[in-house]
């Protein structure tokens, strides 16, 4: 039989990202006393989807009633804000615009603000006249003022949340191996590390698929990556806030937009083209296992097929800086191609079904002792604290029922926990 003390810890958290973190927070909040260690590949937190985004603190305006990404964004818009004002992170609630610019927009722009206000969002409405009192160099047809969208540091809630979580945050440990047994789940990582633990949490966010794998369960889904590339604007004065253009509802991205950041300047984007890598932040970065293991998933070929003529387009304005000064002189017309200089890439996990299906919501699925958080892409971060708190629910009532089911004993095999 294994004791308690056999365990490293009792909850194991895969993923150093703001979900990941968020998830340990939310364990040691709920559960005072829970060992909490988590497990990250590079060498700090936050280094992909979480450090390299827009920094937008989504209102949720955005995801159908009901949805997980509708409920969590709503609440967690709000306890983000709540968050970095108790922490001192810079933030700022700046509204946005989301702005129609040709009147096939419309009907997309006027189902907008119904599914805002089903959603409980204050939403106000505005003519091409009233544009101008919010954003003056915006031209639009119409458009919709979003008053609880923010900004803010995301890296630094990170780190924030890092340290405020009473847990044992291990970097550069890359996970290779893991061994789920009747008694408990035993990880080892690239450096032979092994850790130990009564219940694991995959957070692994772009490599969340591959992590499913290796715990023995088959995620039904692949880890699909799309970058979104990003310029910053050389005239930051022409952008008072947020601006958003009236998203495409047949494919899950909002389309290039222009974000004033806490640190004063503008980010333009993001496109969204296929990585050739899971990390691959610019053309150059090519891995082949990765890029074969894309192409030889049926959903692949299936998004490729039915959006082929979207995808084209965003290739283009990946290849061409013309053309994507021309998506964003739609909105801000003053826009010349001298006023974007390059910034950081991000890369989106987008989680895809093999009939090509691209999974709109948050996508949380449990398994023994397990709990895998497979699909989480924006609003993730804006939303990581009640998604925290919903896998953290998760996990301890898992723990809850193992206990009751051995007596308050966690039991193993007679030999204790074997190495993966």
């Amino acid at each position: 039989m294994a004791s308690v003390r056999s365990f490293d810890c009792d909850v194991l958290v895969i993923g150093g990202g703001i979900v990941g973190l968020s998830t340990a927070y939310a364990l040691t909040r709920a559960a005072p006393g829970t060992r909490v260690t988590v497990l990250e590949k590079e060498a700090g937190p936050a280094r992909h989807q979480t450090g390299r985004n827009s920094g937008v603190i989504h209102s949720g305006i955005y995801y159908r009633p009901g949805s997980l990404k509708a409920r969590f964004a709503v609440r967690g818009a709000a306890e983000m804000v709540k968050f970095c004002a108790e922490y001192g992170i810079d933030h700022e609630v700046t509204g946005k615009l989301i702005v129609a610019t040709g009147r096939d927009e419309l009907p997309r722009l006027h189902a907008l603000v119904q599914r805002g206000r089903e959603n409980g969002i204050p939403v106000r409405e505005l003519g091409p006249a009233q544009i101008g009192e919010y954003e003056p160099e915006v031209r639009g047809l119409a458009a919709i003022h979003v008053g609880t969208t923010g900004i803010c540091d995301y890296r630094a809630v990170a780190d924030r949340l890092a340290r405020a979580a009473d847990a044992d945050v291990r970097c550069g440990e890359e996970v290779e191996a893991i061994d789920r047994r009747p008694w408990g789940v035993a990880v080892r990582t690239v450096s032979g590390t092994v850790v130990r633990a009564r219940a694991l949490v995959n957070c692994a966010g772009l490599h969340c698929d591959r992590v499913a794998r290796l715990a023995g369960d088959d995620p039904q889904m692949r880890i699909v990556p799309f970058r979104g590339e990003y310029y910053d604007l050389a005239r930051p004065e022409l952008v008072r806030g947020l601006v958003y253009p009236v998203p495409d509802p047949a494919f899950p991205f909002l389309g290039v937009h222009l974000t004033r950041g806490v640190d004063g300047g503008v980010h333009v984007g993001p496109n969204a083209v296929p990585a050739l890598a899971r990390e691959g932040y610019d053309w150059s970065v090519v891995r082949p296992a990765e890029l074969a293991a894309t192409l030889s998933w049926p959903g692949s070929w299936r998004i490729a097929r039915r959006h082929w003529r979207y995808g084209a387009g965003e290739l283009h304005r990946s290849l061409s800086r013309r053309a994507f000064t021309g998506a964003v002189r739609r909105l801000l017309p003053q826009v010349t191609e001298e006023d974007l200089r390059p910034a950081p890439a991000g890369v989106r996990a987008q989680a895809v079904l093999r009939d090509g299906t691209l999974v709109d919501d948050f996508l949380i699925r449990e398994a023994p002792r397990t709990v895998h958080v497979l699909n989480a892409p924006s609003p993730a971060a804006t939303a990581s604290l009640p998604i925290g708190r919903e896998v953290a629910r998760r996990v301890l009532a898992a723990l809850a029922a193992e206990s009751e089911t051995w007596g308050g004993a966690v039991r193993g095999t007679a030999a204790g926990p074997r190495r993966p």
